[in-house]
């Protein structure tokens, strides 16, 4: 497998005056005539002038607006059921937290053990599409990153593990609801309140650096921490792996899975160019790398390579009014698709220069084995969703090779089945539908 270099900084270029852009601002014009004034008000004032910080703070109220995303963020209320030891040098607890609508979220936080003199960097994992704590890349990454020196913290997405009526994985539920635009948005709203609350657990530790908490995203995830990068200024660092290439009217993100991404997407036209002005947030908040499989087909990847991800970082710039902060970006090769690449040497020594995982150099990153996973889940009990364990996708990822054990299923559960039996309508997916359908 072969790894292209990080693509850093930008050229300014001045395609936003472009005769063509003005033409396609005139057409928009009518649309922009029936937007809120308050939604114009958050917005670039003209062309080619970079964001105030005002208006990047308008623009993060009105894009938590748009999701339903409550402004102040409500008291996490974490609640701990267990604590377990899932690896040699690791501990794990496992607990909830209040979300979105008043409902609760299952998760697990994997600690070094033990724990450095200092305090420790944190991860957050935020899953894909069928995707939750059960996943094979989620607990991968607890074990790994525990035992780099750093706090992870894992969640089940709605629909899914125990947010499922059945306690369930890989259900997609969530796909299922309809509801239409309105009811998107509030999902959306869910997923990024979600990840937001668990930065809010993460802030609250004795034991975590409140100033080196990152985030990754995987396909539907790194749309979602896409969303939560812009608008949560607490995150210092993000990655975006099988996705990150937001793109423009009709494009393949406007036509993605419509509950979770494309009509939320859409619902975003008011920023006018998606992409940089959510990158330019990003920006203004912290560092941020996208890195896919030039062969990932999941994503439209091979239409959105290397000048696609140059344009982007150019618009960027110019709203951010420099290329500094503005994302970076990297590729793995043609033979590569769609996988949570921050398990694999590039990306981690990208985060090891964000945050400093506590027990590793970037030497002894560079230093480390490594493993492919369909290898590993050939002699490991391991959660994965089977067509996605193919060499092109998640079966081919060159993961980090600290010897990290399988788990069954259930090893992984939050708490009894008799506490489930009688808590789980504070955490399924037909809960929340009820609330927002009918909030009083």
């Amino acid at each position: 497998m072969n790894f292209y270099s990080l693509k850093t900084g930008c050229r300014l270029a001045h395609c936003l005056s472009s005769g063509g852009m003005k033409n396609k601002m005139k057409k928009l014009l009518p649309l922009f005539a029936a937007i809120p004034l308050v939604l114009i008000a958050a917005a670039p004032l003209r062309e080619t002038q970079p964001l105030t910080t005002k208006q990047e703070v308008e623009l993060r109220e009105e894009i938590c607006s748009n999701f339903f995303v409550p402004q102040p963020l409500p008291p996490v209320d974490m609640k701990t059921y267990r604590t377990f030891v899932p690896a040699p040098g690791v501990k794990a607890e496992a607990f909830s937290y209040v979300t979105q609508a008043g409902m609760r979220v299952p998760a697990i936080l994997y600690l070094p053990d033990p724990l450095p003199a200092t305090k420790i960097p944190a991860f957050v994992v935020v899953n894909g599409h069928a995707g939750d704590k059960y996943s094979w890349y989620s607990y991968y990454t607890g074990i790994l990153f525990a035992r780099g020196g750093a706090a992870v913290l894992t969640y089940d997405q709605i629909g899914e593990g125990e947010r499922n009526i059945n306690r369930k994985s890989a259900t997609r539920e969530h796909d299922t609801i309809g509801g239409g635009s309105v009811i998107a948005r509030h999902l959306a709203g869910l997923m990024i309140c979600d990840a937001m609350q668990a930065v809010s657990c993460l802030c609250q530790r004795p034991e975590v650096d409140a100033n080196r908490i990152a985030m990754g995203g995987y396909s539907m995830g790194s749309f979602v921490v896409s969303l939560t990068g812009a608008v949560d200024t607490r995150v210092h660092a993000c990655v975006l792996c099988g996705g990150g290439d937001l793109d423009g009217p009709g494009g393949y993100w406007d036509k993605s899975k419509p509950m979770c991404q494309g009509l939320p997407y859409q619902s975003l036209d008011f920023l006018g160019d998606r992409p940089a002005v959510i990158y330019a947030l990003h920006a203004a908040r912290g560092p941020t790398l996208a890195f896919n499989g030039l062969g990932d087909t999941v994503v439209a990847i091979p239409t959105h390579g290397e000048d696609f991800f140059k344009d982007m970082q150019t618009r960027t710039a110019e709203l951010h009014g420099s290329t500094n902060g503005v994302f970076d970006y990297g590729f793995a090769g043609t033979d590569c698709g769609h996988r949570p690449y921050w398990l694999t040497r590039p990306v981690v020594e990208w985060l090891q220069r964000q945050i400093a995982f506590s027990n590793w150099t970037e030497d002894k990153i560079k230093a480390m084995p490594q493993i492919k996973i369909s290898d590993w889940t050939a002699t490991h009990p391991a959660i994965f969703v089977k067509s996605f364990m193919k060499p092109l996708t998640e079966g081919g990822t060159l993961a980090l090779d600290v010897n990290v054990p399988g788990y069954t299923h259930d090893e992984l559960n939050m708490m009894t089945t008799e506490q489930w039996d009688h808590e789980k309508t504070n955490y399924i997916l037909e809960t929340w539908l009820a609330r927002v359908q009918n909030p009083e």
